[in-house]
């Protein structure tokens, strides 16, 4: 069997989606005659936005976790917030019109390089140089976000020479909040030095979508694009385990995940309420799993929708599955920014695996778009195309009247679960 050293900051109890891509790896690695070793941060000193406890009994009792302390900036900035909490990635979880807030993310830009978690590095770098006089690796793997997993990743391979894969989830400078860290010149510099650094000397790179292999293929000469591998989330059979079951008193849409103002939902809330104006009686309602921008709020209100609205927060993993299964169409938004075309988010896959109708809001011609036309799963709306939004909206409600169960029935899917996902990882390090 094959040892891995892997490297991942999030680890449960940690919640959210990036966690759920590690956890599923080194679940499943071990049924690929892979064993990973994985080090990272103990939960007292980590950072962690979301907390899921839940996840904890996923973890496979046979499988080595090695846990470290870490210097987190971000325990400073709770200090100084009422509210206590550890923004998320971009802070889209803040008031970012605030001086407080523009200050807290010119300090995060600045002088955290390239992330407010780049304390756990040397921490980690310890822990495996100590695990790797213990034992024999075939091969070293790095994940992130944080971006500074992958600096510990590039000081192991230089120092040890072992094969190096970086397993890279989203863009790194070019992740569409990045200008909202008001980096100056030399930060900008810096920052894009360590990202070149990781993608020429990683001996293979794992992203999640063609157009982020495209991004970080354009980078360098010196990088080859055949060493960048797509290998996108995925959903986890063993999590739905619960039955399918439509509520038949209510045609219900459901949002699962962070909605920010930067999404431009506005069109899709216009259609909302001109679908209540044409059908006043029918019994429509829209839940929102997670948090939601007091704008996006704001409108729901504006526009007398506040009825057929529930916000329900943030809930552990195993609950979100269960509003998804719950409900009658599934709703989904990309935030229309710049190379938003390569981002593909974890719960599309889950989105997926319910089996209920997509209505995606976002390029029709991104990679979300091409998942949901290669699964029949659903309709792809441009941020403005409202006439689109609300034909849909009149065709599957109609066909809700007949049969309250809108499920889909193609299997086109199954090519995202986590053990295929996982295959293709494991065959990925054989072949280093």
């Amino acid at each position: 069997m094959k040892k891995i050293l892997y490297l991942s900051y999030y680890w449960p109890p940690s919640g959210g989606p990036g966690v759920q891509r590690t956890l599923k790896f080194s679940k499943y690695l071990q049924d690929n005659d892979i064993e990973p070793f994985v080090v990272t941060v103990k939960e007292k000193s980590a950072s962690y936005p979301l907390i899921d406890k839940s996840l904890k009994k996923e973890i496979p009792k046979s499988l080595k976790v090695f846990k470290t302390r870490s210097f987190e900036p971000l325990d400073f900035y709770r200090l100084f917030t009422k509210k206590k909490e550890i923004p998320y990635s971009g802070f889209v979880n803040m008031d970012k019109s605030t001086p407080f807030q523009k200050l807290s993310r010119f300090i995060r830009g600045n002088l955290f390089i390239p992330d407010a978690r780049v304390g756990w590095k040397s921490f980690a770098y310890r822990q495996s140089k100590k695990l790797l006089k213990q034992e024999n690796f075939d091969l070293i793997l790095t994940t992130s976000p944080p971006h500074s997993t992958q600096l510990a990743g590039l000081k192991l391979k230089l120092k040890t020479n072992l094969p190096w894969v970086a397993d890279m989830r989203d863009p790194w400078t070019d992740i569409y909040y990045y200008k909202d860290f008001y980096h100056l010149p030399f930060a900008k510099r810096k920052d894009a030095r360590l990202e070149l650094q990781v993608l020429e000397n990683a001996d293979k790179i794992i992203v999640t979508s063609p157009t982020t292999k495209k991004l970080f293929a354009n980078k360098s000469d010196k990088i080859d694009p055949d060493k960048i591998f797509v290998i996108p989330n995925g959903y986890d059979a063993d999590d739905f385990t619960e039955r399918s079951s439509p509520s038949k008193k209510f045609f219900v849409i459901t949002y699962s995940g962070t909605i920010a103002d930067s999404y431009h939902v506005e069109e899709f809330i216009s259609s909302l309420a001109e679908f209540k104006k044409q059908k006043p009686d029918f019994p429509i309602k829209v839940r929102f799993v997670g948090k939601v921008a007091p704008g996006i709020k704001k409108q729901i209100k504006k526009l007398g929708l506040s009825d057929i609205v529930d916000y329900i927060g943030y809930v552990n993993h195993k609950e979100s599955i269960s509003y998804l299964l719950k409900s009658s169409i599934l709703f989904m938004a990309l935030p229309k920014v710049e190379h938003n075309k390569g981002i593909v988010p974890g719960k599309l896959f889950e989105y997926l695996s319910a089996r209920k109708p997509i209505l995606f809001i976002g390029p029709r011609d991104s990679d979300v778009a091409h998942i949901i036309d290669e699964c029949k799963a659903g309709r792809s709306c441009d941020y403005v195309d409202g006439i689109r939004m609300l034909d849909y909206l009149n065709e599957l409600s109609s066909r809700w009247e007949e049969n309250p169960n809108l499920d889909l029935k193609g299997k086109a899917y199954k090519k995202y679960s986590r053990q295929a996902l996982t295959k293709v990882l494991a065959d990925t390090i054989k072949e280093l």
